[in-house]
């Protein structure tokens, strides 16, 4: 058993030394793609209570310990930070924060039925914008948790008085939902929900001091507020991501120099010694040659070249990594699609 055991453990080591991992930062599309012939956008709000729910909201805000006027305040706090990040995008000309028109949420905390394209369009033609980011909805819901615990007594006076630590815990759920409305193409481009919790804790030797740590709730639930405004516009925007890649470093000597050349970061170098081995007479060492050429095209950008590199490692000399690769490759192709149409013009 122990032999297996050691037989196994060499075949591991044997198989993960013929590789070494690189990291690289690639450019991915944003989640979600603006047309782009949309330069103009208005932001609206669509999150306050109707008159028929206005008495359920008070209810609510009641029973849930939320502050006078904290989901108002929150929306447009969250407004204010999607508007702030819109500003800073460079592929829009121009953003509306459209707060004179009034609208009205039939229920709390969900999505409403979306607006009717008679609406949008009303809206984006006469306030000269081309798409709308909207507001959908925006609640929050508290719950406290109150307990004493007793610590045991201590005398004052020749008396015995029983000493507790009191401990009050707050949550506040703060939630959002946003939508994107495209009217020439009569689509929402985008619809999303956004939770996050709030939580406040305090204790001390009487109710006052433990609640006092609760101080400073609304300021935070307002910053939150904001940066998921803030967070929600980034949806539209391409984002760096750090991916990893396998590639060989062993079958001759040009392998173990090119290695080191790859870990002093001369990379092109290592290129070239690979490329030598392209032509190897041996099906291994070929094929391998071939799947490293795909991580330096890679490297430089040529994703389209890397892949029919790597298609031929596979093909044509069957190295199974290389099978995986080509996905990968096809993959980042068509996010390479994606992030072309999402440049401005």
């Amino acid at each position: 058993m122990k032999k297996l055991i050691t037989l196994i453990y060499a075949l591991i080591m044997l198989v993960s030394c013929k590789t070494n991992q690189l990291y690289m930062n690639v450019i991915e599309p944003a989640p979600v793609t603006i047309a782009q012939d949309i330069k103009k956008v208005g932001v609206i709000n669509r999150s306050m209570a109707t008159d028929e729910t206005r008495i359920l909201d008070v209810l609510d805000k009641a029973l849930s310990l939320e502050g006078v006027d904290l989901d108002k305040d929150g929306a447009m706090q969250a407004i204010k930070g999607l508007s702030e990040e819109l500003m800073n995008n460079a592929r829009f000309d121009e953003v509306k924060t459209l707060s004179d028109i009034d609208f009205r949420t039939p229920k709390l905390g969900i999505f409403p039925v979306p607006l009717s394209w008679d609406i949008v369009n009303k809206i984006c033609k006469e306030t000269g914008t081309d798409a709308l980011f909207a507001l959908e909805y925006y609640d929050t819901n508290t719950k406290l948790n109150y307990n004493v615990t007793e610590t045991g007594s201590k005398e004052v006076f020749g008396v015995n008085i029983p000493t507790a630590v009191h401990q009050a815990n707050m949550e506040t759920i703060v939630k959002s939902g946003w939508r994107i409305y495209d009217p020439v193409n009569g689509q929402i481009v985008d619809e999303f929900n956004h939770l996050q919790s709030v939580v406040f804790s305090g204790k001390g030797p009487t109710p006052l001091v433990a609640v006092a740590g609760l101080i400073g709730r609304k300021e935070a639930i307002i910053d939150v507020s904001n940066k998921a405004g803030h967070n929600y516009a980034l949806r539209i925007i391409p984002f760096r991501n750090r991916v990893y890649r396998d590639y060989f470093v062993k079958g001759t000597n040009n392998f173990k120099i090119a290695k080191r050349k790859a870990q002093m970061d001369q990379w092109d170098e290592a290129g070239l010694l690979w490329e030598k081995e392209t032509s190897n007479p041996k099906s291994k060492v070929a094929g391998r040659a071939y799947y490293n050429m795909g991580i330096i095209n890679e490297i430089n950008g040529n994703v389209s070249e890397a892949l029919k590199w790597v298609q031929k490692s596979y093909t044509n000399y069957n190295i199974r990594q290389a099978r995986e690769y080509s996905r990968i490759l096809e993959n980042r192709l068509y996010k390479l699609q994606v992030l072309d149409e999402q440049q401005p013009e």
